[in-house]
């Protein structure tokens, strides 16, 4: 169903939320380690977090980072900070002090939310950042005494030292403030509603800013388009596995969660037991995962043991899905994998039809709101049908260019013919049905556990090691976590005694840990164009190359 811009103006993310508050108030909204909460209290909490820290002095516009894992403060924080038109600004929780210095910085966020067990983090970069204030929590904060005093018997429950002054607030603390009573006039244009951080082509990962409507835009179609009479406003129940700092998860929550009136079962870290036995006891029948997830799921030895056939719509997204996953998970439920495809720049793009059979090769078909076009990368000329061209993508509701970075922003937009498309920098073909069909991935570009890592970040820390001259960062085909990350350094002539574990180790400690790399391989020098461009994409081919050989061979 088409829905009008005037439509989608009125029908914000939040505002449909608090739609289903007044429908379903004593529905289940969210289950969280066990614990419910409906949506007429979780309406109640959001705001009450919205008006405590409006009173901290946080208004419209004011950039709020959240540095926490998926839980029950995570969806507050988010639905508060919607409300009072500050910007969401999402890390993962396994950033490092390194690496949330810069995205504070970058951003200007002056509020950060935190777990207890990374605070130590926020407390190194206070006085680097212009960070104002600290609200922390821990993971079971919201949860009865009962759970919060078992957990502690058993140790089940990790803690960070917190350290207490005028800077430092409890969230648990905050709940108790006043609602916000109203809520500012926003534009959905022009009013930012999160800044999202993906990989930098410069060392430096790249903010990109999302307006309402550009999220509005494809959560619509998805609820609308995709899902359709499939799912059941009020009835359903989705399984929510991936975390909620990324575009694709936090997109599927709200479309067919929060604003379909639905339960979604929140899931702390993908564990593959604690999935499978959530699924079996609320009979979830929704769920986003990455091709990992999937084989884990197949490989499990316990899977017998579970009942998980309720589950019937299966999205997989965040890498290519392996053909041999996709025809294990059909043969063994009866049921597809169906495919999702997009980026933070261009949000959700394609999605495997439900009424149709989705083929183990491709991604989907664009989304009503999105337009895509397949073009020869260096002349953006359109391709003919059926051949491989790098996929460009445009919608009016989105905002086309990054946070404060001018020059990245002129190397992966362009216009054509009057409108602004992204480079997604992914390769593909169209089949005759006018599904896209994934061919390959720029060599910057690692998709490693359904993460994509930028390898000229991870190259940038390396070169930052003082006895490192130059670094090349490549991807591995690995069947169980899409790629493996592999480095080539080249050392400063007098470098002595450095190890590969000793560069490893500089990176653990200025990376999140799916960045890192997993090996390090020394050479004298590295492939470079003849105006000094590293050729990546030459590494990469020459390790594949490696990897043929070694299959023969065995």
């Amino acid at each position: 169903m088409k829905i009008s811009c005037d439509e989608l103006e009125k029908e914000l993310t939040f505002t449909r939320f608090d739609r289903m508050c007044e429908r379903f108030p004593e529905k289940t909204a969210i289950i969280f380690l066990g614990t419910r909460f409906s949506y007429a209290h979780l309406k109640e909490l959001s705001e009450r977090f919205a008006g405590a820290l409006l009173g901290l002095g946080v208004h419209k516009g004011d950039r709020v980072m959240v540095y926490i894992s998926n839980s029950i403060q995570w969806v507050i924080s988010f639905l508060a900070i919607q409300k009072m038109g500050a910007v969401l600004v999402p890390v993962s929780p396994i950033y490092t002090s390194f690496e949330i210095e810069y995205m504070i910085n970058d951003s200007g966020a002056e509020t950060i939310i935190c777990l207890d067990t990374n605070f130590c983090y926020v407390k190194e970069v206070f006085l680097k950042t212009g960070l104002k204030r600290a609200i922390v929590t821990n993971l079971v904060d919201l949860l009865p005494f009962w759970k919060r005093w078992m957990g502690m018997m058993f140790d089940k429950i990790p803690t960070g030292n917190v350290d207490r002054d005028n800077r430092v607030y409890s969230f648990k603390s905050l709940l108790r403030h006043p609602p916000l009573t109203r809520s500012p006039d926003i534009d959905p244009w022009r009013d930012l509603s999160y800044i999202l951080y993906t990989g930098g082509t410069t060392g430096f990962p790249k903010g990109v800013p999302g307006n309402h409507i550009g999220m509005t835009s494809y959560i619509n179609d998805v609820t609308e388009d995709v899902a359709g009479n499939h799912l059941k406003e009020g009835e359903d129940v989705y399984i929510a596995v991936n975390p909620l700092f990324h575009i694709m998860a936090l997109g599927l929550f709200m479309a067919v969660g929060l604003n379909k009136g639905n339960t979604t079962l929140l899931m702390p870290v993908p564990q593959v037991d604690a999935i499978l036995e959530t699924i079996e006891q609320y009979k979830a029948r929704w769920i986003l995962g990455v091709p990992a997830l999937y084989r884990m799921i197949l490989e499990n030895d316990r899977l017998d043991q579970y009942d998980i056939s309720s589950l019937l719509y299966c999205y997989c997204g965040g890498d290519v899905l392996p053909v041999e996953v996709f025809n294990r998970w059909k043969s063994y439920w009866g049921n597809p994998i169906y495919q999702v495809y997009g980026s933070t720049e261009a949000g959700h793009v394609t999605y495997s039809r439900i009424d149709g059979n989705p083929k183990p090769t491709t991604i989907g078909a664009p989304l009503m709101s999105r337009e895509c076009m397949v073009v020869d990368p260096d002349t953006l000329a359109p391709v003919p049908f059926g051949q491989s061209g790098e996929l460009l993508v445009t919608s009016p509701y989105t905002i086309k260019e990054y946070w404060n970075k001018p020059e990245e922003t002129s190397q992966s937009y362009v216009e054509i013919n009057g409108k602004i498309f992204y480079r997604m920098s992914d390769f593909v073909s169209q089949d005759a049905d006018g599904q896209l069909v994934y061919m390959e991935r720029s060599a910057d570009i690692i998709k490693h556990k359904g993460y994509r890592v930028s390898a000229s970040e991870v190259e940038a820390v390396l070169q930052n090691h003082p006895t490192v001259i130059g670094a090349c960062v490549v991807g591995i085909p690995d069947k169980k976590v899409g790629e493996r990350i592999k480095a080539i350094v080249v050392l400063k002539e007098d470098a002595r005694g450095v190890s590969g574990a000793d560069l490893i180790k500089w990176c653990r400690e200025r990376l999140a840990s799916y960045k890192v790399p997993g090996y390090i391989e020394f050479r004298d020098m590295l492939p470079k164009s003849k105006v000094g461009k590293l050729l990546r994409r030459e590494i990469r081919d020459e390790e594949r190359r490696r990897m043929s050989k070694q299959k023969r061979a065995s």
